[in-house]
């Protein structure tokens, strides 16, 4: 761990959570945004608690792309049942936790095979963090209610893909789908927005690096 007064740097979720799960324990409220389940993973298989149980306030937001999934989505909907405050959002998201409004911690890139992390108590910090985490939150969709909306696409997702693959006409795919023309490809820039794609091939091949195809 390199340390620079008020920011640590540390490597690898083993590290990070060795060296702050005195935080997560003692913590009131936790604040989470990932793009995925699996940037925090370390935090899940360690199963830090959620919401009514523990007396704590729990908020997390996350991209669509994790209800592309009935493991992940089905995790999400028992955190809520827990008590978690959870938000979906299409917007990029900085992936970030803070601690009862005085540590957050920021992930980093990948290095070595192993995702850096930032944690940083310079109050100033802390708040100007916080305060884009509220600006993302303010913006986002309760689970439930973006989950009940996202659930065609889901569904659909295989045979959208399929599409895809097979570069067939946009008419063609709705057709053999069974939806308008308008929906079809509604259907698909929502799929490509939950997969952070930016284009149709940028879509499958973040669908393989998943392995929903």
């Amino acid at each position: 761990m390199k340390l620079a007064s008020d920011v640590a740097v540390v490597h690898g979720e083993e590290e990070l959570f060795a060296r702050t799960a005195h935080l997560f324990a003692g913590a009131e409220e936790v604040i989470c945004a990932a793009n995925t389940l699996n940037t925090w993973a370390v935090s899940r298989q360690r199963r830090v608690p959620s919401g009514e149980a523990t007396g704590r306030r729990v908020r997390k937001l996350y991209r669509p792309g994790v209800l592309l999934e009935p493991g992940p989505a089905a995790h999400l909907r028992e955190l809520e049942r827990l008590g978690a405050e959870i938000r979906i959002t299409p917007d990029e998201i900085n992936e970030t936790i803070i601690l009862d409004r005085r540590t957050a911690i920021l992930a980093g890139d990948l290095s070595y095979g192993e995702r850096s992390f930032s944690v940083v108590t310079r109050p100033e910090v802390v708040q100007s963090v916080l305060s884009l985490f509220n600006a993302a939150w303010r913006g986002g969709t309760p689970v439930s209610a973006f989950d009940a909306e996202f659930a065609e696409v889901r569904a659909l997702l295989p045979r959208i893909l399929d599409a895809l693959a097979s570069g067939c006409k946009d008419e063609t795919a709705a057709r053999t789908l069974g939806l308008g023309l308008r929906t079809y490809r509604r259907r698909v820039a929502e799929l490509m927005s939950a997969l952070g794609a930016t284009s149709r091939f940028q879509a499958g091949a973040r669908a393989r690096e998943l392995g929903l195809i």
